[in-house]
């Protein structure tokens, strides 16, 4: 039995394909960084602004729907880091948002998530691959990039951030972002830079 309490999937006849959601969180934090410089060379580009506030937005509320609580089940002392990396997470999305509306504070914006990047990488990510078997690590690897899809692609630091309702609630305001940015082509992913 899992610690993280995940449903059972079908059998699939073999390993679950999918990332670990080490190598996926790994991943994005890399992009993050890259973003955070590249908009600190170019401050006033909007494209760098609004890719770097939605993919930030969404990496955020699929770490809050599946890292964290995956955090508090299955490592010691759990709820105490996830309860942290919640808390520094808001001061990032009100960051992000204070971005977003005036197109400041990008300094320290990216600071926040120099921060966040260390914390995962030096405690939370090695923590959890240690403690939850590696079938559990692709299984919430794949729902975290599911999630990550589904999720607002602006800030919305006054959203539930703990299940079950994030789950129903970053979903719904995730279309309405979605519906917002092809509106008013608003560029979204790094690709569209």
């Amino acid at each position: 039995m899992s610690d993280v309490n995940l449903p059972p999937l079908p059998p699939t006849g073999g390993e679950i394909p999918g990332r670990s959601i080490v190598d996926v969180v790994a991943a994005q934090h890399r992009e993050l960084i890259g973003l955070t410089e590249r908009l600190n060379a170019s401050p006033d580009d909007p494209d760098i602004k609004s890719v770097l506030v939605a993919t930030l937005s969404r990496h955020l509320a699929a770490e809050e729907q599946y890292l964290y609580p995956a955090v508090r089940a299955a490592v010691p002392g759990g709820e105490q880091i996830a309860d942290r990396e919640l808390a520094e997470d808001q001061t990032i999305m009100e960051q992000l948002r204070d971005l977003e509306r005036t197109g400041d504070g990008h300094e320290g914006l990216a600071e926040a998530v120099r921060r966040h990047v260390a914390a995962d990488a030096g405690e939370l990510l090695p923590l959890l691959e240690q403690m939850v078997p590696a079938e559990d690590l692709v299984r919430l690897g794949n729902r975290f990039e599911t999630a990550e899809e589904a999720a607002p692609t602006r800030p919305h630091p006054s959203t539930p951030s703990t299940p079950p309702w994030n789950k129903v609630v970053d979903p719904l305001v995730g279309v309405a972002d979605k519906v917002r940015d092809v509106i008013t082509s608003r560029a979204t992913y790094v690709s569209d830079l």
